[in-house]
This record gives C-alpha cells, sequence and structure tokens, in this order.
C-alpha cells in the first residue's frame, strides 16, 4: 500500500498544474489599483484645490479620460458600475448587479478587503470586479449631510444623480475590467 501510495505521489508531483490563474485576473488587479490610485490622487488635488464642488467637476471631466487612457494601454474596456449610479452611462448590467448585491452580501457578513470576482466567459472573454467602498473624503460628494455647494454642483453636473446618501464603509460600486474574447478559437 505504501509504494501504491508513493507511486501515486509520484505522478502527481509530474502531472503539469491545472488550476493556474488566469493572467487577465492578475493583470485586472493592477489595473484596478492604478485607476483608484490615479483617481484618488487627482481628487485629493481637486478637493484641496477648490473643496467638493471642485472634485465634482473634475470627476466628470477627468475619470472618464483615466478609464479611456486606461483601456488604450490593456486592451480591456476599464470602467466603474454602481447600483446607485452617479451618471447613467455607469448603471450596472444585469451580471453586475447580481455582483454587487453579492459584494454587499459579503460586507455585511464582515469582509473586511473589498470583495473581488473574477469569470471568463464561455467565449474567452472574462470580467473583473472589485468593490469600491465608501472613504471618508468620498462623504463630501457622496455621503448623506451635504452642503447646499455640493448639490448644486450635482445638479449641474449630473442632473440624474443617485449617489447620495452613503455611509463610510458602504460599497459604492466597483471597478470593472472587461477583456475581449482571444481572436483565437480556445483550445
Amino acid at each position: 500500500m505504501r509504494r501504491f501510495a508513493a507511486l501515486a505521489l509520484g505522478l502527481l508531483l509530474t502531472l503539469p498544474a491545472t488550476a493556474t490563474e488566469d493572467p487577465r485576473q492578475s493583470r485586472s488587479r493592477e489595473i484596478a489599483g492604478r485607476f483608484q490610485q490615479t483617481l484618488s490622487g487627482k481628487l485629493g488635488q481637486a478637493l484641496a484645490e477648490g473643496g467638493p464642488a471642485r472634485a465634482i467637476e473634475f470627476c466628470q471631466a477627468e475619470a472618464p479620460r483615466v478609464a479611456a487612457q486606461l483601456s488604450a494601454e490593456t486592451g480591456a474596456r476599464v470602467s466603474r458600475t454602481s447600483l446607485r449610479p452617479r451618471q447613467p452611462a455607469h448603471a450596472a448590467d444585469a451580471r453586475a448587479q447580481a455582483l454587487l448585491a453579492d459584494f454587499q452580501r459579503q460586507l455585511a457578513a464582515g469582509t473586511s478587503a473589498p470583495p473581488e470576482h473574477f469569470e471568463v466567459a464561455a467565449d474567452g472573454s472574462a470580467r473583473y470586479s472589485r468593490a469600491i467602498l465608501i472613504q471618508p473624503p468620498c462623504l463630501g460628494c457622496h455621503g448623506k449631510a451635504l452642503s447646499p455647494e455640493v448639490r448644486a454642483a450635482l445638479a449641474r453636473h449630473y442632473p440624474g444623480d443617485q449617489a447620495t446618501g452613503y455611509a463610510l464603509g458602504e460599497l459604492r460600486g466597483a471597478f470593472q475590467i472587461d477583456w475581449p474574447a482571444p481572436s483565437e478559437p480556445r483550445s
């Protein structure tokens, strides 16, 4: 029996690993991290220059540029999505709605790190999502107690805004990285 176990273990050790992580998953983590760092840094500057009203102005103009730049650099579609979007283009599709609801359940259960998810579709395309949580600087534009100046800026720049009323640590939405299906057939 020991000889059989040793033989079986030897065979297992010589087999190639099949459960390797899709390289797009780690790349997606990097992209989402860059997106978050870039936005946070630039938003911090805008807040320092003119407060939350200036940050709203910045976000409307700059956030789409950052997403477009990362998309062009990577070949993936880089975006943000939410159940309560600031602009309609960021409204969660059906897949993202289910995922964001799951992220909310994970956070309610006490998950400390922002939840993430990676899924490869049958055609080889893939989607990575990582939760965006409300941090202290976010409350000036996304919180419950907004200044009249912020309310006016939101009305001017985001007339259909649904992204207010949040508390610290709540799920704001997700960074979303969509990878196209490979042009070569999958084996």
